[in-house]
């Protein structure tokens, strides 16, 4: 039961969040996002979203703070990576959590209410600029959840891009498809680097929301940005079903898309990659195969 539901589809998630939960805003305005849900941080994918700038750090929505450590707590006498970091249950499951920031010392109550003041976008923790890691958890399902499924997403008129495309043949030999259109018969790895920015091209490249190949019209790979998944202290991605991560995310800056069986003729294979908010943009080669 568990491991359909953490293949559940965007559309389903959305539902079943909006319908339970009351709508939530960002926790930092007027701020860039550095690295977002799914992207591929040399070879980890990332299990929240990254904030650059300045200002107040403020409630996603109403909930019980769980759990709220200071900057300077060393109880525990090792370093904590987030720095000053709280917890906020929101119901049914879903948990916020704020990092890296600057608590300045305040003492957190036991309940906030949505748009109240958590403190302030600092650099504490493992973190080398002022900003915040934000975080949407579902711990009943133990399963990070992509903060734009339940957060309006920003504003995006920009296409993806899709950086490269390689294809690793059985004999360990990585193609690219534009510079070899004659393959040999046999079975292929697909590998996809692509990248997503909101208003333009020079902002911070961020992880898509899904990308799909198909070789003669038939999906060969799906990979989904919305839930990662742990099971048995193994992060799984949604990779046509549930796939360790470290499989997917291995051949950084790109993400194995799965395997395809090249027959005799030709073959067209086709890349489309989408983000959040719905752009699109797509490759496709025509092979022939020997």
């Amino acid at each position: 039961m568990r491991g359909f539901l953490c293949k559940w589809s965007l559309a389903a998630i959305l539902v079943l969040l909006c319908n339970t939960l009351p709508a939530m805003d960002w926790p930092l305005q007027d701020s860039v996002i550095h690295r977002n849900f799914g992207y591929n941080d040399k070879g980890k994918p990332v299990l929240g979203m990254t904030f650059r700038g300045e200002g107040e750090i403020l409630a996603a929505g109403n909930g019980e703070i769980i759990f709220s450590r200071s900057e300077n707590d060393n109880a525990s006498r090792l370093p904590s990576v987030f720095g000053a970091w709280t917890a906020i249950d929101h119901g049914d499951g879903l948990i916020s959590v704020y990092g890296k920031y600057n608590d300045e010392g305040k003492t957190q109550p036991s309940y906030v209410n949505q748009g109240e003041r958590i403190g302030s976008a600092g650099i504490s923790g493992w973190s080398q600029y002022t900003g915040l890691y934000f975080i949407l958890y579902d711990r009943m399902e133990r399963r990070w959840v992509n903060s734009s499924m339940v957060i309006a997403p920003f504003q995006d008129t920009v296409q993806p891009q899709i950086l490269g495309i390689q294809l690793l043949n059985q004999n360990g030999r990585l193609l690219e498809p534009a510079q070899f259109r004659g393959l040999s018969q046999g079975r292929y790895t697909i590998m996809i680097h692509a990248t997503d920015t909101l208003l333009d091209q020079k902002e911070e490249l961020l992880a898509p929301n899904r990308i799909m190949c198909s070789v003669n019209g038939t999906e060969t790979g799906l990979l989904l940005f919305e839930t990662i998944c742990a099971r048995d202290g193994i992060l799984l991605v949604n990779r046509n079903g549930l796939t360790p991560a470290s499989k997917v995310y291995a051949p950084w800056p790109y993400w194995e898309l799965g395997e395809m069986y090249l027959n005799r003729g030709q073959a067209i294979l086709e890349i489309l990659v989408n983000d959040i908010t719905g752009n699109s943009r797509n490759s496709i080669f025509r092979m022939t195969v020997e």
